[in-house]
């Protein structure tokens, strides 16, 4: 009952005219942030920061914007995802994987608004587990410490053979050079240049949006180039845009699926809705009866990760706002808002400032009411995005690249490791290796590295801390038969071809 009071209290605020309005600002620019390839949610809420300053807001109505954005942009992630094979965001990456097949095949529409409603299944579940699970899911953090984060991150690169191709060695080879490239820059812990064959440009290490948006975007263009168009995602045909209601019902249980994983990984600090997609869409495809569909356009490839990345985005909330840590980039963002305006996160904060609290909360509910409306019945204006030709598109495409990442850092030097990674994506497709290990070993890499570090110091050096708790062991057995099975099994996982 209190809570029930509490949280109408919450819509009491979010639904005056001001916040209100903020809200469904923040929704449209973060959707619109959100679908531009390269930006994503922590720098799209990063950017707006200095706006919601210059007007004036206080912290609710900071909040309700920048949150509004944050919600928006994981959104939006999807929409280049599907229709342009480029992933507005680190979340969407895994969405490319059906995603875009989904659109080669004509079925854009029914991607998007399938996509936008595992987005709201996950991104309301979560806000309710935030709601009323907060306190005690809180708990669940202090379970990890630095060796069960290790063996966390190792599973997801040692899943990553069964994932990303049918070659699992071409993807130990991906995963081993975006580990190597996370390797460059500064050691976090000596200070001591790495790989950075002294270039100043490279002591601070490889942008994660500069290799992104490389290694699709321009590695698109020079898959454009190649073929004139016709084996490129961009100007792919489009299909009858339809509410796909059998293919929402089928996916029910993904949108499930993902969207606890996804929680789960959004409430331990510092996993975020990367993992979270990572994690919901490999549990579907080993679920699934027919696995070698997944990555050929199946719905519940786009299902479960777009619940899941928004299912975290919520659970990234609850780390914040009950200890002060953020659960990913945006919330580490919103976090430095709310110390810069004198709101300490934590667990008093719940009584101290309960309108800060139910009032972003009470906002997330209506922000997914909204994006559900901008992303579901309004699919057709995002789908014409590829109705216009592709010699008008492609010279866009190239323009929101070049202008998105020098925006952010001013740099020509990054422009040119763009321009590289594209070279480097374009000579892996060549040769059949996945860029997705890649993106991932650049994005997880430092963690993995950090929390090895850790651990060794805490035990003194001593290696079996790695398996001092039941967690860690069951982390690393599910590690290991995660990339040891698929080489046993996989011929049996094939659909028998018919005689």
């Amino acid at each position: 009952m209190e809570t029930l009071t509490l949280l109408s209290n919450g819509f009491a605020i979010a639904l005056t005219p001001e916040n209100l309005m903020l809200a469904v600002a923040g929704c449209i620019l973060g959707t619109i942030i959100g679908a531009l390839p390269g930006l994503g949610p922590a720098n799209g809420v990063a950017i707006l920061i200095p706006l919601a300053f210059s007007l004036g807001l206080d912290a609710t109505p900071a909040l309700v914007l920048l949150t509004s954005v944050y919600y928006g942009a994981m959104y939006g992630g999807r929409i280049s995802s599907i229709l342009l094979n480029i992933p507005g965001d680190e979340p969407a990456l895994m969405t490319t994987l059906d995603g875009y097949p989904m659109a080669r095949q004509g079925k854009s529409g029914e991607a998007l608004v399938l996509s936008g409603v595992a987005s709201f299944v996950g991104a309301m579940a979560a806000t309710v587990g935030l709601m009323l699970l907060a306190p005690l899911l809180s708990k669940v953090a202090f379970l990890f410490g630095p060796a069960e984060y290790f063996a966390l991150f190792l599973l997801a690169f040692c899943t990553l053979g069964g994932l990303s191709g049918q070659n699992q060695a071409k993807s130990a080879i991906a995963a081993g050079i975006g580990l190597g490239l996370a390797m460059i820059g500064l050691d976090r812990n000596t200070g001591m240049e790495r790989l950075s064959f002294g270039s100043l440009h490279l002591i601070e290490g490889i942008d994660f949006l500069v290799a992104i948006v490389g290694l699709f975007a321009v590695t698109e263009v020079f898959v454009f180039i190649e073929s004139g168009g016709r084996s490129s995602a961009i100007g792919v045909k489009l299909g009858k845009i339809v509410i796909p209601v059998k293919e929402i019902i089928e996916c029910r249980w993904a949108m499930a699926r993902g969207t606890a994983i996804g929680f789960f990984a959004g409430v331990l600090p510092g996993a975020g809705a990367s993992l979270g997609s990572f994690l919901a869409y490999t549990a579907e495809k080993r679920l699934a009866k027919d696995p070698e569909s997944f990555g050929k356009g199946n719905p519940r490839g786009v299902a479960a990760p777009e619940a899941g990345n928004n299912a975290a985005a919520g659970g990234a909330l609850v780390p914040m706002l009950t200890l002060g840590v953020p659960g990913s980039g945006t919330t580490a963002v919103l976090l430095a808002l709310l110390m810069t305006l004198n709101i300490t996160p934590g667990p008093m904060l719940f009584v101290e400032r309960p309108d800060v609290v139910w009032g972003l909360i009470a906002t997330l509910i209506i922000a997914n009411v909204v994006l559900l409306i901008l992303n579901v019945p309004l699919v057709g204006i995002f789908v014409r995005l590829l109705s216009v030709p592709p010699q008008v598109l492609l010279p866009a495409v190239t323009m929101i690249s070049f202008v998105g990442i020098y925006s952010l850092s001013g740099s020509s030097f990054d422009l040119m490791m763009m321009i590289a990674f594209g070279i480097l994506g374009y000579a892996l497709r060549k040769l059949g290796v996945p860029t997705v290990p890649i993106i991932l070993g650049i994005l997880l890499g430092n963690h993995m590295e950090d929390n090895l570090r850790r651990a060794m110091v805490i035990s003194g050096g001593d290696w079996r801390i790695l398996f001092s708790s039941a967690l860690a062991v069951g982390l690393w057995i599910a590690a290991i038969g995660g990339f040891v099975a698929p080489m046993f099994l996989r011929r049996f996982l094939r659909k028998p071809t018919p005689d």
